[in-house]
């Protein structure tokens, strides 16, 4: 069984990485990371550099595909369409269709989230709506084939669901062990109904300047990034 992870400049880290994590510790999981073109790719940040060896094109007709979310403006860049062209084409032979994080707008871009419900970032949850799916606060969210995970450290917890789905609970149980995934947090302020109101504040500062740091790197102007709005 092939797992593909499509990857995108200026991918979430750990969107991929979590659920690639768990996806590779099963060994009838052929798990195989791509994007448009062979050669550098990077994260966000710019500090993370990927050396991707498989392009779009060589995994037409992944069984399950997976999708991180990343630096996503307002209106999507062209240099995010090769992602979209493939997940439209990929899905129709796929097992599972997965996104995480802003992932789901990728997939929302794509076509395949009207009248759906799914999940994303919870920041993001009016521009995933703009593409017709009903947002839900849940971390997991599945309808049908298509199974959408809410923010970055969620992609593990759905990695997991697919593992149970497609090998049984006790087999996604033994990853997850085996990766020692036993959430302890030292704050219970892992979503936004959690937290007083200075500590969405301070979020809402940090992200500002992160995200806008991180988008005058990956799209300086001039070079293809859209003004947001």
């Amino acid at each position: 069984m092939q797992v593909a992870v499509g990857l995108f400049p200026g991918f979430t880290v750990l969107d991929a990485i979590g659920p690639y994590q768990v996806f590779a510790e099963h060994p009838d999981m052929d798990t195989v990371v791509c994007a448009a073109h062979r050669g550098r790719l990077d994260d966000e940040d710019r500090e993370l550099h990927f050396d991707i060896e498989h392009t779009f094109d060589e995994i037409p007709r992944p069984d399950i595909l997976l999708v991180p979310g990343g630096c996503t403006p307002t209106r999507i860049p062209e240099a995010y369409q090769p992602v979209i062209d493939w997940i439209r084409g990929a899905h129709e032979h796929t097992t599972y269709t997965t996104s995480v994080c802003t992932g789901s707008l990728l997939l929302g871009a794509a076509g395949l989230l009207d009248g759906l419900q799914a999940t994303t970032h919870w920041r993001s949850y009016d521009r995933l709506r703009a593409y017709g799916a009903e947002p839900t606060a849940q971390r997991v969210v599945t309808q049908g084939k298509i199974i959408t995970g809410a923010g970055v450290s969620a992609g593990i917890d759905l990695a997991l669901a697919v593992v149970a789905k497609l090998h049984g609970a006790e087999t996604a149980q033994a990853i997850q062990l085996q990766i020692e995934y036993d959430p302890q947090p030292p704050f219970d302020t892992g979503a936004p109904p959690k937290v007083p109101p200075s500590v969405r504040e301070l979020t809402d500062a940090l992200a500002a300047r992160t995200d806008g740091d991180a988008r005058k790197r990956l799209w300086p102007e001039g070079r293809g990034y859209p003004a947001a709005g």
